[in-house]
């Protein structure tokens, strides 16, 4: 399981228990500006050849919820491979007013013929789908610093 414990980043947990989960380690905290403030997922992993794709969100200056990637190991998840160092989704024009401002969010997208799909909500009045070629998003994605 991928879970946001303390409010600000991502953790990873394993289980033998589906109600007991008591031990995380640290997968992704804030790194770019646009996820400073903090970073949460967006869905369950999604498997690719690559790796297991993790949708990611970030809260930036002025509370801006923005959409990422990273790229987990196929054998040991817990193992950052890559990461997006731009935002794939940035709530803009109309995305951006609404009751809650500024804001896209995913809770989740599937692989279909090559593409990503990715259904998103925009400032909780709206809802949308980008289609992303994946190779192109895989390719895209940049090694983590050392240490994670």
């Amino acid at each position: 399981m991928v879970a946001r414990l303390d409010n600000e980043n991502l953790y990873y947990m394993e289980s033998d228990h589906v109600c007991v989960w008591n031990e995380a380690r640290l997968l992704l905290a804030p790194k770019y500006p646009w996820e400073v403030i903090q970073i949460g997922n967006c869905g369950a992993p999604l498997e690719t050849e690559a790796g297991w794709l993790l949708l990611t969100h970030g809260v930036g200056p002025m509370r801006q919820y923005c959409i990422g990637a990273s790229l987990l190991d196929l054998d040991n998840p817990c193992r950052v491979i890559g990461q997006t160092s731009q935002p794939l989704l940035v709530p803009t024009g109309t995305e951006r007013f609404g009751y809650v401002p500024n804001v896209v969010y995913s809770c989740g997208g599937m692989i279909h013929q090559g593409m990503l799909v990715l259904p998103y909500a925009a400032s909780d009045l709206a809802t949308s789908i980008a289609v992303i070629d994946l190779e192109e998003l895989l390719g895209a994605l940049v090694a983590p610093p050392s240490g994670r």
